[in-house]
């Protein structure tokens, strides 16, 4: 069984792993969007830059940048080849397929082992009610 199927759920958004990785933290939700939405990774992104990514399973991947609280690129597409939407495109030729390892790879994350993905996380948390995509 996966670590998210025993993970606390109730089909809530602002439920997420929060995982220690060297040089910043990844926020993961299995089974949402939750960790894309903008006042989140606006946040996350404070004198750093974050990658927000939501494996939409209708769509395919779906991607935002942004750096010290300003949006860099929305609507991209991880993983999927350059099309002239990120700013690294050696990045993208070289992550071609590997969604995710593109998204650390662009923020600068050197992930010592999977946690950050398939867990066990270092942390459950649940943010408090609001509005986090304005």
């Amino acid at each position: 069984m996966a670590e998210w199927e025993e993970a606390p759920f109730d089909g809530d958004l602002l439920t997420m792993w929060a995982t220690d990785v060297p040089g910043g933290c990844v926020l993961a939700q299995p089974w949402g969007y939750g960790p894309q939405m903008p006042v989140i990774t606006k946040a996350l992104s404070a004198g750093t830059t974050c990658y927000g990514m939501y494996a939409n399973p209708k769509s395919g991947n779906q991607g935002s940048i942004m750096r010290d609280g300003e949006v860099v690129g929305w609507d991209l597409h991880p993983g999927g080849g350059p099309y002239g939407q990120e700013e690294n495109v050696l990045l993208s030729y070289l992550y071609v397929g590997h969604a995710v390892a593109f998204c650390f790879a662009y923020a600068g994350l050197r992930p010592a082992d999977t946690r950050a993905v398939t867990g066990p996380p270092d942390a459950h948390i649940c943010l408090p009610e609001r509005d986090y995509w304005h």
